[in-house]
């Protein structure tokens, strides 16, 4: 009987673990795109594009990411590409993103590189509130840090690289 109340006990306990877990989860939206060709659906980045996803590198230098998220387009790999990642997972919207997300990373730290469209939608699915209205065609400079315990989301946004709209 002790036995067994030791187990439940012990089960009890871990179970309050998971449950309070931080999941940290940072999301940017890709680098300056290549217009050159409006007809190009799924340009690279710029040159100046590169220097910002350098920028992003530079900036999350101390951070160790279990994984990241990206749309399946060239411009939010290339984003992540010189963060040291071993896992890029791409995701369609902002359901699936949270579903995995709540299924294989809660207590990790992830990244998710997505649109000027999608970033703050995303920031809603995961329960956090936008400290935004809106990102235009030329925000790209801006990062939001979500830190997700439970049902409850807390963000912070700052602004990383050249400033965008100079």
């Amino acid at each position: 009987m002790k036995k067994l109340i030791l187990i439940l006990s012990l089960t009890f306990f871990a179970s309050q673990f998971v449950v309070a877990q931080t999941t940290q989860i940072w999301i940017v939206r890709h680098a300056e795109k290549d217009k050159s060709n409006p007809e190009d659906k799924n340009p690279n980045l710029s040159e100046e594009g590169k220097i910002r996803a350098g920028d992003l590198a530079k900036y999350l230098k101390k951070v160790k990411f279990d994984a990241a998220f990206s749309t399946p387009y060239k411009r939010t790999h290339q984003t992540l590409d010189s963060l040291i990642i071993q896992k890029v997972i791409d995701y369609k919207d902002a359901k699936s993103l949270v579903d995995s997300v709540n299924k294989s990373y809660v207590g990790k730290t992830i990244i998710v590189a997505g649109h000027s469209n999608t970033v703050l939608e995303i920031m809603e699915a995961f329960g956090g509130k936008k400290p935004k209205e809106e990102l235009t065609d030329d925000d790209y400079d801006y990062i939001f840090h979500l830190t997700v315990k439970g049902d409850k989301a807390k963000v912070k946004v700052d602004q990383y690289g050249r400033p965008h709209h100079l």
